[in-house]
């Protein structure tokens, strides 16, 4: 089992963002990973996907709502939080890695170790 946090406004503002994709399923699946790129070394990659891959780890977030993560995943994503906040500037999502040596100035993108 992994240790990922969503507050609540998270949560709610990843239900509207698939409610507003015209998404049908019945229930839809959240994938969270990183990718190699940004302005420290990974950045987070949020989307929606409802196919399953060997070493999926799936965690009920809501009634219609799951989030998906890779075990391979897990060493960038352990304790994990995701925060969703708004302000004068717009509404956007909010990372905080304790794993995190390095973090951009945008907050999106991340290194772990040297």
């Amino acid at each position: 089992m992994f240790i990922i946090q969503l507050s609540q406004a998270a949560i709610q503002e990843i239900q509207r963002l698939g409610t507003k994709q015209s998404r049908s399923e019945a229930s839809q699946s959240f994938r969270l990973s990183t990718a190699a790129k940004g302005c420290s070394s990974r950045s987070y990659v949020m989307e929606f996907d409802n196919s399953t891959q060997t070493g999926d780890q799936v965690v009920p977030l809501s009634e219609k709502l799951q989030l998906v993560v890779n075990a391979r995943e897990l060493s960038y994503l352990a304790e994990l939080t995701i925060d969703y906040s708004e302000d004068m500037m717009g509404g956007g999502f909010r990372f905080h890695n304790p794993n995190a040596t390095q973090v951009c100035s945008c907050g999106n993108s991340f290194m772990i170790g040297k």
